[in-house]
């Protein structure tokens, strides 16, 4: 009896094949997607890499995307293949096999396709793990080991999460066949056709949650706000897409079906009565390709930005080649880390170049209007970090002699520079302290590199001298205690050299530095930093993004393309029927694919043109937290955004052409 249930499953599956086929491979590509990226995250090989550890980090958080979307999006694609059998299953019960029996077809249906799309997929995943392990060892700059290997870690994870995806489809399969009557299967393609109301709350609702998002992309100007802010407009915007296509579409066929000179058209009139019956289920159709095809264009724009990018954001952090930061300005410790360079370098005969070097207090304050207040916990919980500062405070002969100025200012007055956001107050007052005039605000000034490795907006503060440097200092200390700032001393230089000598010379003064505290206890802390160092750190954290943006977005595309053509399938067999009547009445194949035309043209590019839309939108806030990256090239993000959705568009022209032929062909029967 057992291989009846596995011949009827196997003829049901080859039966069906234009449906199962799509079903299959999307299977197959989810795992083989899923495996690549766990086999990099477990991968010795990578973690040996220089930043390979980084890029493990970033990759691991890729897996858990995979897996959730891969168990929602395989639900939804089996929701189509369940529709499309369920008519075959309701003839199976009325000739008498009871719904256990029809449920052992459907676990043998599941058990071949599970096994199917695992062999193939973590086999395709297993031969493309060596492709992938060697770019990301050319993103890193870095060489792959020799040998191939298979990662057990990967493969059980693999088999143990879309084994999981897979029981809870069939149980889900399972639980619509059980509570369906036979009758009901029987007609389960022509469910749901009544033409819905044109829901007007429902879409003026959707607009204005749109709006919303919209303002809050475009009016948001703290970077760290951004990051708070971004999640809940994105959350906005795929809520608002769905209530448009929803009930924005009924109300687009209901205009359309008014307008008489439009509807009154052969090719108009068929696509436009067509689409009015099912635009609930095309709606949320429609808005998923919208949503999917958003995430494409944010990810791949935003995350190749900052990897072609990269140079400009390493040379933002790190000004020079060597940084030294003393945390003391008294002239002894200063002029000891100081000497230690120079002797350094000319024992190596290396000179100094651009050298950089001035004294600064930096110190975080909550910012509330024109008010600094440096005692943050005092706010507790309430505290709104989007009002948090990193401030830097020097006197204006070092702003003088850094931007080669003659700016001069009273006991009362300073000059400010904001970077990441804006200042729009006229004076600045520290809490029970003092309140000092701003005399102007600078246009610019030099880089320092812990401006951009701050989540939080900076302001520069520039005071006349140095001693109201130190008043501010003490106060700030106050306020503080323990965990007050000090004034430092930032000290600076390039090397006109190779990186191995640069990482050679680094190294050198990191022990010369290390001597001088072994010789005083009471020796000021220092920190050196290394451009050399830290560029392979910023290498893997872009080029993993970049990477995973990559993986992410074959996957969204697969999804969306996919939803195109089940939909042009499902609809296909769906209307096939209204066709074959039109036919008879006297409509040509010719007026057919017109009529087609005139629907798909409607309906498919109206994702393409919202998804432009939400990203043109989204361009103010994604240029706000790449500034948290380091990357203030804002020319290059619109190039970058534009000749994405360009090629993007392409893209999605070909799917159009290609579902609209499978749409033509089913009909024209």
């Amino acid at each position: 009896m057992s291989s009846l249930y596995l011949k009827l499953a196997v003829t049901g599956i080859r039966k069906n094949g234009k449906i199962y086929v799509p079903y299959i491979l999307t299977c197959v590509g989810m795992i083989t997607m899923y495996y690549i990226v766990s086999y990099l995250t477990y991968s010795k090989s990578v973690y040996n890499m220089r930043g390979g550890d980084d890029m493990q980090m970033i990759l691991s958080w890729g897996t858990g995307v995979i897996a959730l979307f891969a168990a929602i999006f395989l639900f939804y694609t089996n929701s189509f293949v369940i529709r499309r059998r369920k008519k075959e299953f309701g003839l199976y019960n009325i000739l008498g096999m009871g719904k256990k029996n029809i449920a052992v077809i459907l676990i043998w249906e599941t058990i071949i396709t599970f096994a199917v799309s695992a062999v193939s997929g973590l086999g395709i995943g297993i031969l493309l793990s060596k492709l992938s392990e060697l770019v990301t060892a050319r993103i890193l700059g870095d060489s792959a080991a020799l040998g191939f290997t298979v990662e057990v870690n990967a493969v059980k994870n693999t088999l143990m999460i879309f084994g999981s995806v897979f029981v809870l489809i069939l149980l889900n399969a399972l639980r619509q066949i059980h509570l369906s009557k036979p009758i009901e299967l029987l007609h389960s393609e022509h469910a749901g056709e009544k033409p819905p109301k044109a829901k007007w709350i429902l879409a003026v609702l959707g607009v204005m949650i749109l709006g919303a998002a919209y303002y809050i992309s475009c009016t948001i100007e703290e970077p760290m706000e951004a990051i708070a802010m971004f999640f809940v407009a994105v959350v906005m915007v795929i809520a608002a897409t769905y209530m448009l296509f929803t009930a924005g579409s009924v109300a687009l066929c209901k205009a359309l079906q008014k307008n008489k000179r439009y509807y009154y058209k052969t090719e108009h009139f068929v696509s436009v009565s067509s689409m009015a019956y099912r635009m609930k289920r095309n709606g949320a159709s429609l808005a998923s390709i919208c949503v999917l095809s958003t995430m494409v264009l944010v990810m791949i724009s935003s995350t190749l930005c900052l990897y072609v990018g990269k140079e400009e954001s390493l040379r933002t952090r790190y000004p020079r080649d060597i940084v030294i930061e003393t945390y003391s300005v008294a002239e002894e410790a200063t002029d000891a880390v100081h000497r230690t360079a120079c002797s350094v370098l000319k024992k190596n005969g290396i000179p100094a170049k651009d050298l950089l070097y001035y004294k600064y207090l930096p110190a975080a304050g909550m910012i509330d209007g024109s008010t600094v207040s440096f005692n943050i916990d005092k706010y507790g919980d309430s505290v709104d970090f989007a009002k948090i500062y990193q401030l830097f405070i020097l006197t204006i002969d070092d702003y003088n002699r850094l931007m080669d100025k003659n700016e001069t200012i009273t006991d009362d007055e300073i000059i400010i520079y904001t970077s990441k956001s804006d200042y729009e107050y006229d004076e600045l007052t520290i809490e029970d302290f003092k309140t000092m005039k701003i005399k102007k605000q600078a246009d610019d000034f030099i880089t320092n590199g812990v401006d951009t490795s701050q989540v939080f907006s900076s302001i520069f503060i520039f005071v006349p001298d140095l001693e109201a440097l130190e008043e501010i200092t003490d106060f700030q200390k106050s306020m503080y205690g323990e965990n007050s700032s000090d004034l430092e001393d930032y000290y600076s230089f390039d090397l006109d050299c190779d990186e191995e000598t640069v990482m050679a010379v680094y190294k050198d003064i990191e022990n010369e530095i290390f001597a001088l505290h072994q010789k005083d206890e009471g020796f000021p802390d220092t920190k050196i930093e290394c451009l050399a160092k830290g560029k392979q750190s910023f290498y893997s954290m872009f080029g993993a993004l970049f990477f995973l943006a990559i993986l992410l977005s074959i996957v969204f595309i697969c999804a969306a393309v996919l939803i195109m053509y089940y939909k042009q399938i499902t609809e296909g067999y769906e209307d096939a029927g209204r066709f074959e009547i039109m036919q008879k009445v006297g409509m040509t194949k010719r007026e057919i694919r017109k009529s087609i035309n005139s629907q798909i043209l409607t309906v498919f590019f109206a994702p393409l043109l919202m998804a432009g839309l939400h990203t043109g939108f989204a361009f103010p806030i994604i240029s706000r937290l790449l500034k948290l990256f380091g990357l203030f090239n804002t020319t290059l993000l619109i190039g970058v955004t534009a000749g994405a959705f360009a090629v993007f568009a392409v893209f999605y022209a070909l799917v159009y052409k290609i579902t609209s032929r499978s749409y033509y062909r089913i009909v024209s029967k």
